[in-house]
């Protein structure tokens, strides 16, 4: 199919397909809105302690997302694989698949555990923390990393199960882990102590480990959720139960899956270290404008929910429909994702529209704080809608296992225009919060549209149905 033809094809969205769609995104929907809110309540108990403790645990938090990012990628790898397999009803690899899973969680979960064990002893100096927060530091990054391989289980073998198309169990065992998380906080972080409900004094048992114990909460819950994300594989009748022959190491699935995973990789590598260079600009602003951009990203973070969801459900439709062979469902189930997609997250950023003083008030009851934060989250609510368009389109593209051009794109958006620009507003306009926003969400914009204009151009798909027949035998 020429270009121009497909610039000009009539509309794909197909009303029918939201049938097919919703089961896989609510789960994941669901599942993100519990990670956020516990996410939430977890800050909060921590914070409960001290500013100190809060700082602790928030100093390494974009290395454990770039180690976790690797798991992640590796597991778009896989999904994509395995969802076209199963898609073309090819069983027997979709098993050999999932059996080069395990090797992948097995080897990167002891390898990135022993990098992360090593770097505890040395990040928080290297990150020039201060001294009264290295020792908490220290031991919150080397508690959560020691479980490192179930870490791996949870996010590779949760990859597997959905690209199957079953969404409900791994956002049980996350729900589960994130409920185990908080009520371990509960007894781990706080001493013994007396609390007074309806007029009765209750003890309760703490263990007063503060950092370190809300750091063996999450190290604890990880264990179990790996246990159960195990258990869940072993016995799933969904095609993907591994059987012992396919634990050998296969060149080709693996070299397939590494194609895919290792552009994913960069692009959250790209990001992290983006955002890193992005916050440290933004704190030579000031305590005040800090405070704010943090608790407006993480406010923020709560109306990207529907956005992950229905990407997550891109990607498994996106390689099921590849491994039919059907081009016309693929352009008809990515139109409709898309449009959803669009229309849940403009509801979204309008209600951050609307409400921008509310919600940071729910954060901080500092009036400066809770002023220039407003201003941000109006701001950002504008680029959700791209913002939509990003997530799904990101999500088609995964499916398909075309990863190295959203890469590409956002390697350019994030540097070229968020760092750059970002720079220029601060260290040589003195500008303030919110031409560092206006940048950032110049870069939502520019990714999105990027992303949109390869999407409706349609090269993407060059080779995808040619070769979609050949990569099964």
């Amino acid at each position: 199919m020429g270009e121009q033809a497909i610039l000009k094809k009539k509309s794909k969205f197909d009303k029918r397909l939201i049938a097919v769609i919703m089961p896989l995104a609510w789960p994941t929907i669901l599942e993100q809105a519990l990670q956020t809110v516990v996410q939430f309540i977890d800050s909060a108990m921590v914070g409960r302690l001290s500013a100190n403790a809060s700082a602790a645990v928030g100093l390494t938090q974009t290395v454990t997302w770039l180690l976790n990012g690797l798991f992640f990628a590796a597991g778009v790898g896989f999904l994509a694989v395995i969802s076209r397999a199963i898609g073309a009803e090819d069983r027997d690899r979709a098993q050999q698949a999932a059996g080069q899973a395990v090797l992948a969680a097995v080897v990167m979960g002891l390898v990135i555990g022993v990098v992360g064990v090593s770097l505890s002893f040395v990040l928080p100096t290297w990150l020039g923390c201060a001294p009264e927060i290295r020792a908490d530091a220290t031991a919150y990054f080397l508690i959560i990393n020691l479980p490192m391989l179930f870490r791996a289980a949870i996010i590779l073998f949760g990859a597997v199960l959905r690209a199957t198309g079953d969404m409900r169990h791994p956002m049980l065992v996350n729900a589960l882990m994130n409920a185990i998380n908080v009520v371990l906080n509960f007894f781990l972080i706080y001493p013994s102590r007396t609390m007074n409900v309806f007029g009765l004094e209750i003890p309760i048992w703490g263990a007063g480990m503060g950092v370190a114990g809300a750091a063996t909460a999450t190290a604890l819950s990880y264990v179990i959720g790996g246990v159960l994300m195990t258990g869940l594989l072993i016995k799933s009748d969904r095609g993907v139960s591994p059987k012992r022959e396919h634990l050998r190491p296969n060149r080709e699935i693996l070299k397939r899956c590494l194609q895919i995973s290792l552009p994913n990789a960069g692009e959250r590598t790209v990001v992290c270290l983006g955002s890193t260079v992005f916050t440290a600009m933004v704190a030579s602003l000031g305590t005040v404008s800090l405070a704010a951009h943090s608790i407006a990203i993480t406010a923020e973070s709560a109306f990207y929910v529907p956005g992950y969801g229905f990407q997550a459900a891109a990607t498994t439709l996106a390689g099921l429909t590849l491994g039919e062979g059907d081009r016309d469902k693929l352009d008809r189930m990515s139109e409709t994702l898309l449009r959803i997609t669009v229309f849940c997250m403009f509801i979204s950023g309008l209600l951050l529209f609307l409400f921008p003083s509310a919600l940071m008030s729910f954060f901080t009851k500092d009036p400066q704080v809770i002023a220039q934060g407003a201003v941000a989250l109006r701001i950002v609510s504008v680029s959700e809608p791209f913002f939509a368009v990003t997530l799904s389109l990101e999500g088609v593209f995964n499916g398909v296992g075309d990863t190295k051009m959203p890469f590409v794109i956002s390697l350019c958006s994030m540097w070229g225009v968020r760092i750059l620009f970002t720079f220029l507003c601060v260290k040589v306009w003195g500008m303030g919060l919110t031409a560092v926003w206006m940048c950032m969400i110049a870069d939502v914009i520019t990714r999105s549209l990027c992303m949109y204009t390869r999407y409706r151009r349609g090269r993407w798909q060059d080779g995808l149905f040619d070769h979609s027949q050949a990569a099964h035998q």
